[in-house]
């Protein structure tokens, strides 16, 4: 067995193994679920287990590369509309694929009753990433303080939160929360980490990180946009 194998083993099994131990505890001590109840917990606890692992190796030998490969090619074509719009792109794209925005999409879809349809709400937090990471990228470039684009975003959305449905608030703050997810992060991180490593005089350290945290700010905004067209 690799040693990356080993590692990532070691991963998972701190990251599932603690809460499966206390569901255990608490079903014997307190809750005293029905067994089988009992028994498809612990078979969703063993498919999570498989799944975050084959995620995660997924993640390294795949998603992580192919962003970096992503990110250090795209400068090279020497154009900044180019590497903006594809910025765009990869940011909507891999929004698209995110679970977590999908779950969010299905819970207010169902809430609602379908007044705030699923394709609806999954395509506005998309293109509000995918017009954050280009804005990002741009950053990076142009060599803005990170500080200055996060206080004006977060000035803009506590603008708009006088002005958007309260119904829609908390649904815009979780829309930033869930673009933070599994798929999301590890190639938008080596998408920033890639572009920053061909540029002549920019830090990796300074410059290559903080595209998850602008990209989070896009969708509460647009959703309180959002609410403020249902409104």
């Amino acid at each position: 067995m690799s040693a990356q194998l080993k590692e990532l083993l070691h991963e998972v099994t701190l990251a599932v193994l603690p809460i499966s131990l206390v569901i255990c505890l608490l079903q014997f001590t307190l809750l005293h679920m029905p067994w089988d109840v009992f028994a498809r917990f612990a078979l969703g606890a063993l498919f999570v287990f498989s799944g975050l692992l084959l995620f995660l190796i997924g993640v390294k030998s795949g998603l992580l590369p192919m962003g970096e490969t992503i990110g250090a090619e795209l400068p090279k074509s020497g154009s900044v509309a180019y590497l903006l719009a594809m910025a765009f792109v990869l940011g909507t794209v891999i929004t698209l694929a995110e679970p977590d925005v999908r779950v969010l999409a299905h819970q207010v879809d169902f809430v609602s009753e379908g007044l705030v349809s699923r394709g609806l709400l999954i395509w506005v937090v998309a293109l509000s990433v995918g017009i954050c990471v280009a804005g990002a990228v741009l950053r990076i470039l142009v060599g803005v303080p990170i500080a200055r684009i996060l206080i004006a975003g977060y000035a803009l959305i506590l603008i708009l939160s006088f002005l958007t449905p309260e119904d829609f608030l908390p649904i815009a703050f979780d829309a930033g929360g869930v673009t933070t997810g599994p798929v999301t992060v590890p190639f938008i991180l080596a998408l920033g980490l890639g572009t920053v490593s061909v540029l002549g005089g920019k830090s990796s350290f300074s410059d290559g990180f903080g595209l998850i945290g602008l990209a989070s700010i896009g969708p509460v905004i647009g959703v309180m946009f959002l609410g403020m067209f249902y409104g």
